[in-house]
C-alpha cells in the first residue's frame, strides 16, 4: 500500500511539473517561428538528424519516447541532413535506402551503431553490404541506388534543411514553423512542448 502510494505520488509529481513547464512556454525561450516549409500534413513533428551525430545518437532515446508519448496527437517524420561531408551524405543515402524499402525502423538503431560504434560508411558499397547483411537483395539495392528517385528524395531531404535554416542537429521543427528549443528537455517535457506548439 505504501509502495504503491509512493509511486501515485511520483506520478503526480511528474504530472505536475509537465504542467508547470507548459504553463510557462515562450517565444524565442523554447521555440522560434522560423520561414520553414508547408508540410503536406499536421500536426507534424519533424527531427533533423544525422546517423554520424553523436548527440543525434545520445538524443535519439529521448525523441523516441517523445514520440510514444503523443501517440497519435501529431505524425512524427525523419529528415537526415547531409552536411558537406562525405561520410555524413553515405548515411543520408541509407537513410533512403532504409526509407524505400520500408525497413526505417528496423534498420534506425542498427545504422546508428554501425555509425557511431563500428565505422561510418565511406561509399555506397558499404551502404550496400549494410543492408544485405539486413536482408535486402543486392539487385534491388542496385536498382535503388541508381533510380531517379535517389536524386529526387535526397534533393528533397537538402531542400528541407535548407528551408527550415538547418545549422546544426538534431533540431526538432514542428508543422514546418516552429523550431524547438530542445537542450535539456526530458522526453515528458518535449511532449508537452510540442502539443503547445502544434496549436499555434
Amino acid at each position: 500500500m505504501v509502495k504503491h502510494l509512493k509511486a501515485l505520488g511520483l506520478l503526480a509529481g511528474i504530472m505536475l511539473s509537465a504542467s508547470t513547464f507548459a504553463a510557462g512556454f515562450e517565444e524565442g525561450k523554447h521555440y522560434v517561428k522560423v520561414d520553414g516549409f508547408a508540410e503536406s500534413h499536421a500536426p507534424v513533428v519533424r527531427e533533423f538528424f544525422s546517423y554520424n551525430c553523436p548527440h543525434c545518437y545520445r538524443f535519439d532515446h529521448t525523441m523516441a519516447d517523445t514520440v510514444k508519448l503523443l501517440g497519435n496527437e501529431v505524425q512524427f517524420e525523419r529528415t537526415p541532413v547531409s552536411g558537406v561531408r562525405p561520410d555524413w551524405k553515405m548515411s543520408q543515402l541509407a537513410y533512403y535506402v532504409a526509407q524505400k524499402f520500408k525497413v526505417t525502423e528496423q534498420t534506425h538503431m542498427p545504422i546508428f551503431k554501425q555509425v557511431q560504434q563500428v565505422a561510418p560508411f565511406r561509399d555506397e558499397a558499404d551502404v550496400k553490404a549494410f543492408f544485405i547483411a539486413q536482408g535486402l537483395k543486392a539487385d534491388a539495392i542496385d536498382q535503388a541506388l541508381s533510380s531517379s528517385d535517389r536524386q529526387f528524395t535526397l534533393m528533397g531531404f537538402n531542400t528541407q534543411a535548407e528551408l527550415a535554416g538547418i545549422r546544426g542537429v538534431p533540431s526538432v521543427l514542428v508543422n514546418g514553423k516552429y523550431m524547438l528549443n530542445v537542450q535539456g528537455l526530458s522526453s515528458e517535457q518535449l511532449a508537452e512542448l510540442v502539443k503547445y506548439v502544434a496549436k499555434l
